[in-house]
């Protein structure tokens, strides 16, 4: 994050979400098994849009979804969440912008909790949880190391996935998170 954030003032810098919903994207790309909804049947979708869970401030959320997540930079990704998220609050959505995610992602951010297990939004297959960044110190390499992370869930829908399809989006997921530069 840090380095995507190099140079930038602080109303233009990248928000952890921005890398997280790339790398669900890129990986629905190599697993494209949860990128789906069903319907009296498993039916996989050609266009990755992300449903993204925000919180409303007299409780309760809405969730609007980020369209073709895979063909968007990081950059247009963060403007599609400037946009989306106040008119989310204001219930100022269009009903294309509710209806039509292919899979969830909730991201708790700084709210304190480290995990987050979702709940299924029918028709899709699967939601993605990430709880609040964590720091931990590690040894590497003879060192001390202070290493960030966040704990990743996924629920997926076993009339249409398992777990060896969700082990395998994890790990993609993963893997592009360990090199964010090249998202």
């Amino acid at each position: 994050m840090t380095a995507q954030n190099a140079g930038r003032s602080i109303q233009q810098r990248l928000l952890p979400a921005v890398l997280f919903l790339k790398a669900c994207a890129d990986a629905l790309l190599a697993v494209p098994d949860l990128n789906a909804v069903w319907e009296n049947g498993l039916i996989k979708k050609d266009g990755i849009h992300i449903g993204f869970v925000v919180s409303l401030k007299g409780g309760g959320i809405m969730l609007p979804a980020i369209h073709d997540v895979d063909k968007k930079s990081l950059d247009e990704i963060m403007a599609s969440l400037n946009d989306l998220i106040p008119r989310a609050r204001a219930l100022k959505l269009r009903s294309s912008e509710l209806s039509d995610s292919t899979i969830t992602m909730t991201y708790l951010g700084e709210g304190g909790a480290d995990k987050v297990f979702g709940i299924i939004y029918p028709p899709q297959v699967a939601i993605i949880g990430i709880g609040d960044m964590l720091k931990e110190t590690i040894f590497a390499d003879g060192k001390e190391q202070e290493h960030t992370f966040a704990y990743v869930t996924l629920a997926g829908d076993h009339r249409a996935t398992d777990g060896l399809t969700g082990s395998k989006f994890l790990a993609a997921f993963n893997k592009l998170l360990q090199n964010p530069e090249t998202l």
